[in-house]
């Protein structure tokens, strides 16, 4: 399966680099430099030539299943400038806020750059989840989240909403395979993967500042966040606006929202989630009650507005 391919090569990729290398890949024609070699640095050029090797087997991998997943001519390049830092542009950085998008992928209006940033950060999140899947010996749940992937693509008139549509496929597979405890296992898996940024704000606003600077969501406002990293507030209410993933049976799709939080929360992550319609957007509720068994994590249920 996927998952085993995928974490064997970003473990090959790791083994080949060196904090201090002067080597890097990247595209020849755009500079960009994409997922999983992004940040990584290599001391020879034969080491950084493998690399690229397991890097392009790792998106054909994806792209087996998405054929939206950017394709980019992976090359070796020296670090010329003296500075220490690899030139080139990262492919797409999910933190850099000139990425941002004003509005979903799936309408296929927005281009360029933007589009990329989207698919990137959505297959960012559905490899570590397939990733943390095989760590888990979740090897059913794998197959039928690929098996439901078919049957939705097959469906699809353009293929604009792909990488949408597995992450959509993901999150209802996993809520009907595994229970709260189990969701909760595989999101800690993959949020030991996904790393990410460090923010002076609170962890639900910094989860949500960057899925809005790479344009899974667009405006949100926390609306009683508080508290702190190790001791959260007990219930955290959400607003936002612009989410690219749609709702299926009365459930939204919510993996890469939760899935940063338990990044930005190891010690502390949330226990269950729920939805409400709220106006232009949605109103997400989550629960950080350390004492109660974990519920649904990835698909809310969607609730009635009080």
């Amino acid at each position: 399966m996927v998952g085993v391919t995928l974490t064997g090569l970003r473990a090959r990729i790791n083994d080949l680099a060196a904090d201090t290398g002067e080597y890097y890949v990247a595209c020849g024609r755009t500079g960009n430099r994409p997922i999983p070699v992004a940040d990584k640095r290599f001391r020879d050029r034969a080491a950084a030539r493998r690399a690229a090797d397991a890097a392009e087997q790792y998106r054909a991998a994806l792209r087996r299943y998405d054929p939206r997943v950017p394709r980019y001519d992976l090359i070796v390049r020296h670090v010329r400038d003296g500075s220490g830092t690899a030139p080139g542009h990262p492919c797409p950085d999910p933190t850099d806020a000139r990425w941002a998008l004003s509005e979903p992928v799936v309408t296929g209006a927005t281009e360029g750059r933007g589009r990329e940033q989207v698919i990137e950060r959505c297959h960012r999140v559905a490899a570590a989840t397939f990733e943390a899947l095989s760590d888990c010996g979740y090897r059913g749940v794998e197959r039928a989240v690929m098996d439901r992937y078919t049957e939705v693509v097959e469906s699809l008139p353009t293929p604009d909403g792909l990488c949408l549509c597995l992450l959509e496929s993901m999150a209802e597979t996993l809520s009907d395979c595994l229970d709260g405890g189990e969701q909760a296992t595989v999101l800690g898996r993959a949020a030991d993967r996904l790393q990410p940024r460090a923010s002076d704000r609170g962890p639900v606003a910094a989860a949500f500042v960057g899925l809005r600077e790479c344009g899974v969501v667009g405006e949100f406002s926390p609306t009683n966040e508080g508290g702190s990293r190790r001791s959260p507030r007990r219930v955290v209410g959400v607003h936002f606006s612009g989410y690219v993933l749609s709702p299926r049976g009365g459930r939204l799709p919510v993996l890469p929202i939760v899935v940063d939080l338990f990044g930005r929360l190891p010690e502390r992550p949330p226990r269950r989630v729920w939805i409400e319609p709220d106006g232009d957007g949605w109103r997400l509720g989550i629960a950080f009650v350390r004492d109660s068994d974990p519920g649904e994590l990835v698909n809310a249920p969607i609730r009635s507005p009080a």
